[in-house]
């Protein structure tokens, strides 16, 4: 793609990223035919190549965005999924991270919509928030059906209140924490505990921690790590998730040696892997270069050293690819060949590479493109006649849940057949 910057834009370090980019697409349209947006409304500026000549003139002309891009850059789901399928290589995923601050930096949301994201912004990155949040939310649940109207406020808030648990898990809070090897000593990982996932899936740190120890590796969890900054970097909040990345990469290099960076939320692992990137400009390159090199998904660290136990029952186990799993970090075979050398039968949906349409706030903000990808997944998922339905992240996790079949992390599987115990969700199975 030919592109028409000045010599004084292509100055700005962030410009010059995204004219590179943007030279590598040679609109082919490939992308097009995996895009979970543009596959749902069919709509060229809703497809990858569509949002990249948005993002051209939007740049190119150095001007704010104007209301027809923001629409269609919200659209986006981040899935990446463009980028597995892309021939020429072109790194979507830094453009329109770039494309999003832009957006947040020069439109004028209307209030409601500021508000609301404010509001995630504050709550989502923070356990105790969150907890205190879903609690309030499930009380108002059953009410949901009482918000008239079909604008999108109204949308937003009923899929906010669906997206409540029907009961709360006990609070989970891991920061500062050891937990040793048992029996033999065989390596030391520091773990991202993450901010949903302590309030709405405890359960999946419980497991991932048990089984490491059993295997004999020593769990870490710095007091001062905290959110990965992933949500708030999807919504174009540059300087928050920059304060985020700093931080946690502080906080895995204060002279502590940890064989690896063990991540079991793959939407936070994305960004890890990508604080070499975000930070390449600060004093602390060389420190978040060092964090993303070490960052590793569970799936990834389990495959050389994971051991069943014990004889799994029949049990037939639907495995969802998160996007941010196998589009985003490229680990397709890890976790099914885990699933399968714990002793499950392992089958996939049609169309795995599609998005279920949770994408971080991406089911709130998009309720109705969210809930036709969720349903779509669903149907395809269900067509494998499964027992359970597992997954590596828990956005994921909980916008499958609710359909009449259990949703478990993959780590949750692992555990169980390798000692601990059965996961809860599967009590009726």
């Amino acid at each position: 793609m030919q592109t028409n910057f000045t010599a004084a834009q292509l100055e700005k370090p962030e410009i010059a990223v995204a004219n590179n980019i943007l030279r590598t697409c040679v609109h082919c349209g490939m992308c097009t035919a995996t895009c979970p947006t543009f596959v749902t409304i069919g709509d060229e500026l809703d497809s990858p190549r569509g949002r990249i000549y948005l993002i051209k003139d939007m740049l190119e002309n150095d001007r704010a965005a104007s209301q027809e891009e923001v629409l269609h850059l919200d659209r986006c789901l981040s899935c990446l999924s463009c980028m597995t399928t892309c021939p020429s290589g072109v790194d979507y995923m830094h453009l329109v991270d770039h494309a999003r601050v832009h957006v947040n930096e020069t439109y004028q949301r209307p209030l409601t919509d500021r508000l609301l994201r404010g509001v995630l912004a504050q709550i989502l990155p923070y356990p105790k928030r969150m907890r205190a949040a879903l609690n309030l939310a499930r009380l108002a649940k059953p009410f949901a059906f009482l918000l008239p109207g079909e604008s999108m406020l109204i949308k937003r808030m009923r899929a906010m209140l669906n997206l409540a648990p029907a009961k709360m898990p006990a609070p989970q809070s891991l920061g500062g924490t050891v937990h040793k090897a048992i029996g033999r000593h065989n390596g030391r990982v520091a773990l991202l505990a993450g901010c949903a996932q302590q309030a709405i899936g405890p359960s999946i740190n419980t497991a991932t921690i048990e089984l490491l120890n059993r295997l004999g590796i020593e769990v870490v969890i710095p007091e001062a790590a905290g959110c990965c900054g992933a949500l708030v970097h999807h919504m174009g909040r540059h300087d928050e998730a920059l304060e985020a990345a700093k931080r946690n990469v502080n906080a895995w290099s204060d002279g502590a040696e940890y064989d690896a960076i063990i991540v079991n939320t793959s939407g936070c692992g994305t960004v890890l892997k990508d604080y070499g990137f975000m930070l390449r400009d600060d004093a602390m390159a060389a420190k978040a270069a060092a964090v993303s090199a070490k960052t590793m998904d569970i799936s990834e660290y389990l495959l050389k050293i994971y051991e069943p136990t014990s004889v799994p029952p029949d049990i037939t186990v639907a495995y969802h690819a998160a996007c941010s799993l196998q589009h985003g970090q490229k680990i397709t075979a890890a976790p099914k060949t885990l699933l399968r050398k714990a002793g499950f039968k392992v089958v996939e949906p049609k169309d795995p590479h599609l998005c279920c349409g949770s994408a971080g706030t991406y089911n709130i903000m998009q309720p109705d493109i969210a809930a036709s990808l969720r349903r779509r997944k669903l149907d395809t998922l269900k067509a494998k006649s499964p027992d359970v339905i597992a997954a590596g992240n828990i956005g994921c996790l909980t916008q499958l849940a609710g359909d009449g079949i259990p949703t478990v992390h993959m780590v949750e599987l692992l555990n169980w057949m390798a000692g601990g115990p059965k996961p809860a969700a599967l009590n009726g199975v």
